[in-house]
């Protein structure tokens, strides 16, 4: 295998799946050696028993459009922590881990009726970087459409108006004090 050509193997209580990535360092594409070691993947799996189910293969790419994409790419570099995809960096962002959708960015004539942004994602994120995540997206660009105290999430807005939920879940302490409110103060007995 050369570089990048390694699967991605992900294992579940209900599957195995094994992805090959197109994207290979500066090069995008799957090539005949990507054919071959799905193959051989193919024939192990069979061979040791397990049934394949090809209506389970997805994939998931994030479009969000704008006049200028390079308006909007470093705020979403903030909020999602991307890096840009090297064969295309001027028009892709990737998940550095490869484990979150990529997304690429769609420079339109014009934008939606009323200056509209064209997509909305919820990023999930641990608890205790939330609150930076949110300030690095404002520090890029952004503007807070709302914050949602309860719930736990913030929307932010890029400058073409795409909408991006910040959301997290409730911090440990608090999950003690108040596991139902996700989000919540815990009160104040005093």
């Amino acid at each position: 295998m050369g570089e990048g050509d390694a699967p991605h193997v992900d294992i579940r209580g209900d599957g195995v799946t094994v992805l090959l990535r197109a994207f290979k360092g500066e090069h995008f594409g799957l090539v005949e050696r990507d054919l071959d070691l799905a193959r051989t993947i193919a024939t192990t799996a069979h061979d040791a028993g397990l049934t394949a189910d090809p209506s389970a293969i997805q994939s998931l790419s994030i479009i969000p459009g704008a006049t200028e994409r390079q308006a909007i790419m470093p705020f979403w570099q903030c909020v999602l922590a991307y890096v840009p995809r090297p064969d295309n960096p001027d028009e892709d962002l990737v998940d550095r881990h490869e484990r979150g959708a990529p997304f690429w960015f769609e420079e339109m004539e014009e934008l939606r009726a009323h200056g509209a942004g064209t997509i909305h994602v919820v990023v999930w994120v641990p608890w205790d970087i939330a609150e930076s995540r949110v300030e690095a997206g404002l520090a890029a660009g952004g503007r807070l459409v709302r914050h949602d105290v309860e719930e736990g999430f913030w929307t932010l807005a890029d400058p073409a108006g795409n909408e991006v939920d910040i959301a997290t879940t409730v911090a440990p302490a608090r999950a003690e004090e108040e596991p139902a409110q996700p989000g919540r103060e815990p009160a104040d007995d005093g």
